[in-house]
């Protein structure tokens, strides 16, 4: 089995930062529900909507956030934005209304979506071509880890169901925040990627990317499927009992956390990635059939199916996050990866934002049928995403990855190492 460690350096480091905050936000994700309703004081539907406006802020802010952190310096962009984040979700703790709820979702949501690309480019500038599908890896299967830890705290906080509790949850959520920002501040600098300076946001004229970007959204819609879709599958419509719904999410972190490195190995460049992607949309397939199955009225081939069903998500799961790393980072031009990074990462809320939905109208509306034409879904966006990727690396000139590897390693020789430096 691979070392479960990245290489010593800026990987081990990003991986640390990266391992801070997904605590947090572990707890945050289990717990923020019934904070919101209980502490806050907000009806269900009003949380819905201003989480939907939130994120519908958020992944526009992406690009242009993306866009600072290539022309600005990426770390110093991510470390701001670490605290913003932090800052957002320390504004939870006092806020009792609406109005203030909405203003702290949207810049929460916001500081997000803008670190997420910040960082993407700081692992670019620090990371060698050929490695960065590694390193993402690593930092998939540490944020894997972050998130089990955070939601064994959050559950804690459930448990006790105090106030005390909740307002303990989500300041160690926003103290991650701010240990994730000291963490990204002991990294090398990295100097401005060459390129067009120019402000302008050459992403929203990509017409090859953007399809690329939209195929990679429809292939996310297996995000919400576990959270949403299953869930609500399970008790509608299967014999199954209801605490398999949290044994399937521990089965399929636990196996990201063990096996996505290994993966990802197979993935080195656009026609492996293609490849990959393509097997995951025929895993896909079968995920919807066997689930599909699980609607039989024997309880045992329902656990059977969805048990079965959950094992072949997992990995399928694996393989389109190793291509799709791939893709968005082997078609996004020089001095622009932040940008390119924030705008294909916008596929992650609109699958969220849609995929409830969507699956919720497939699934528990139309049942075994719903499941036949999400697997067919799946696999034309899969088999679509070749020819698109192909597509898109036709219409631009990058320098050879070895080149790019060498310029960042010189870049990198020319920046004192901070490695090791407490903060």
């Amino acid at each position: 089995m691979p070392n479960p460690l990245p290489p010593a350096g800026p990987q081990r480091t990003l991986s640390l930062a990266q391992l801070t905050n997904s605590v947090g936000d572990g707890a945050y994700y289990v717990t923020s529900a019934l904070y919101f309703t209980h502490v806050v004081g907000l009806a269900p539907a009003r949380i819905g909507f201003g989480l939907t406006v939130a994120w519908a802020v958020g992944s526009l802010a992406g690009v242009p956030l993306g866009r600072i952190a290539d022309r600005r310096g990426p770390r110093g962009t991510a470390v701001l934005l670490a605290l913003a984040t932090g800052v957002a979700v320390a504004s939870f703790l006092v806020v009792r209304d609406f109005a203030p709820f909405l203003a702290a979702a949207c810049l929460y949501a916001t500081a997000q979506s803008g670190l997420a690309a910040a960082r993407q480019a700081l692992l670019a500038g620090l990371v060698a071509r050929e490695e960065r599908t590694g390193a993402l890896a690593h930092l998939q299967s540490t944020l894997n880890a972050g998130l089990a830890m955070g939601a064994a705290l959050g559950g804690l906080a459930l448990f006790a169901g105090t106030t005390a509790a909740y307002l303990a949850v989500f300041s160690v959520d926003a103290a991650s925040f701010l240990l994730c920002a000291l963490v990204l501040l002991r990294l090398p600098a990295v100097a401005v990627a060459p390129g067009d300076p120019s402000a302008e946001l050459v992403v929203l004229r990509d017409r090859p990317y953007a399809v690329v970007a939209l195929l990679n959204a429809v292939l996310l819609l297996r995000m919400p499927l576990l959270s949403i879709g299953l869930p609500l599958w399970i008790t509608e419509r299967t014999s199954a009992p209801e605490w398999l719904v949290s044994a399937l999410f521990v089965l399929n972190t636990g196996a990201v956390m063990l096996f996505q490195v290994r993966t990802a190995r197979s993935v080195d460049g656009i026609p492996t990635a293609a490849r990959a992607i393509r097997r995951s949309g025929a895993l896909m397939v079968l995920v919807c059939l066997v689930f599909a199955m699980s609607a039989a009225d024997a309880p045992w081939v329902a656990v059977t199916a969805l048990a079965g069903g959950s094992v072949l998500l997992v990995a399928a799961e694996m393989l389109h996050s190793a291509g799709s790393w791939q893709l968005s980072f082997d078609l996004a031009p020089a001095g622009r990866v932040g940008e390119y990074q924030g705008f294909f990462g916008t596929g992650v809320t609109v699958a969220r934002t849609l995929g409830p939905l969507l699956l919720t109208a497939l699934l528990v509306g139309r049942g075994t049928a719903g499941w036949l034409l999400l697997g067919g879904t799946f696999l034309a966006a899969s088999y679509a995403l070749g020819p698109a990727a192909r597509w898109a690396a036709g219409t631009r000139q990058e320098p050879a990855p070895a080149a790019v590897a060498r310029d960042v390693r010189a870049t990198a020789a020319k920046v004192p190492d901070r490695q090791g430096r407490g903060r």
